[in-house]
């Protein structure tokens, strides 16, 4: 049997071991975390959309109007008309044909890979995707071939050499730990010579990259193609919940007969759809929220030039600063929370060894004060 109290010990020794706090308060930059008021750099709301009074009040609407719960899967009874309201809007939105409801990217990222690729087959994967696309390639039991990051030499190497039946390349768009992003236009020219899918999981990008906010696809002018799956979640720069996988009208058709994700689980709340069709609006609306990003990451950089560790490579709002040894990136995410500032310590097996972090994510709803206070703790904790 697990001795799991001499396993967590373990963890502790290693700095390793991670534990939940609570949140009092609505999500945003200026939080209450387990009872103390906190200057927040660890959410994934981008844009500052998790608590906007027109979203909230979309889902109040809603929730007064249409009820709590779905109350069956979409193939029974649960698919609202809000949902198709949302999908269509979704759809429109990145420029693709059609698109899919699903209530979280984890089993987003399930469903489409495991429905398109099976034990004939063969998932081509960048060694840096997130975990859901790691396991969701396991799952499907295809073979599951991981290219060095970004390595389109190396990935274009396993492509030829392979004789698998059905082929997909999947990739983050925006590197969740990293802040960088795929060369989405690449892959794609690959995905074509070599008869692919392409799964782009923006869950990162959507509603931060773009113009208006519409994503990876919108920043590298990029559009409808026969090869191209997409994936964006609605729980970041969206402010709700979920996430929604666009393309074909072939492929939507096809996920809703065979995406397991999809079909055994009972549908989102209809109004969180109302909530997401709201977020949209605003998204494409409001692209003073993009400009304030911009302006943030800018002022984050140059601030950082004078301590002793590094940002990685990104224009995105995912800002990891480079540390190096787990106890040294906890002893600074201690130190921060202690001056009342929130920025998570992300360490092995999320980030490869000798690569701990603080993972710095700014939002539109911070300011430029709030960036000053955080570099003025991070100088007072350098050694």
């Amino acid at each position: 049997m697990l001795d799991l109290e001499a396993r967590l010990a373990e963890l502790d020794s290693q700095g390793l071991r991670r534990r939940r706090r609570v949140l009092d308060s609505a999500q945003g930059v200026h939080i209450q975390m387990d009872g103390r008021d906190m200057l927040s750099f660890a959410s994934n709301d981008y844009l500052g959309l998790a608590a906007h009074p027109a979203i909230v009040n979309a889902a109040s609407d809603a929730l007064k109007t249409y009820g709590t719960g779905a109350g069956a899967a979409h193939l029974l009874t649960g698919h609202h008309k809000l949902h198709q309201c949302a999908e269509l809007e979704l759809a429109g939105f990145v420029g693709l044909d059609d698109a899919l409801l699903f209530s979280t990217g984890y089993m987003a990222n399930l469903g489409v890979i495991t429905s398109l690729v099976d034990r004939h087959g063969a998932v081509f994967a960048d060694k840096l995707n997130h975990a859901s696309l790691v396991d969701a390639a396991q799952l499907s039991r295809a073979s599951h071939q991981r290219y060095r990051h970004s390595d389109l030499g190396h990935l274009e190497q396993l492509l030829r050499d392979s004789n698998a039946e059905h082929k997909l390349i999947a990739t983050d768009a925006v590197f969740s730990m990293d802040g960088d992003l795929a060369p989405v236009p690449e892959l794609l020219a690959l995905a074509d010579r070599y008869q692919a899918w392409l799964y782009v999981d923006d869950a990162h990008g959507f509603g931060v990259l773009g113009k208006q906010g519409r994503g990876v696809l919108e920043h590298y002018g990029l559009s409808t193609h026969p090869h191209l799956v997409y994936l964006a979640t609605l729980g970041k720069a969206a402010g709700v919940a979920g996430a929604f996988v666009a393309g074909s009208e072939s492929l939507v058709e096809w996920l809703v007969n065979k995406a397991r994700s999809y079909i055994y689980t009972t549908a989102q709340p209809p109004a969180l759809a109302a909530a997401v069709s709201a977020s949209i609006k605003l998204i494409a609306g409001e692209p003073e929220r993009r400009a304030q990003l911009l302006r943030l990451i800018a002022r984050l950089k140059a601030g950082v030039a004078s301590l002793p560790w590094p940002l990685m490579p990104s224009d995105t709002p995912i800002q990891p600063l480079l540390i190096g040894s787990n106890h040294e990136t906890l002893r600074l995410a201690d130190g921060l929370r202690e001056r009342g500032i929130l920025c998570p310590a992300i360490r092995p097996p999320t980030v490869p060894e000798g690569t701990a972090r603080l993972r710095i994510s700014l939002s539109a709803a911070h300011d430029e004060a709030d960036i000053d206070r955080l570099l003025a703790a991070l100088e007072e904790l350098a050694p």
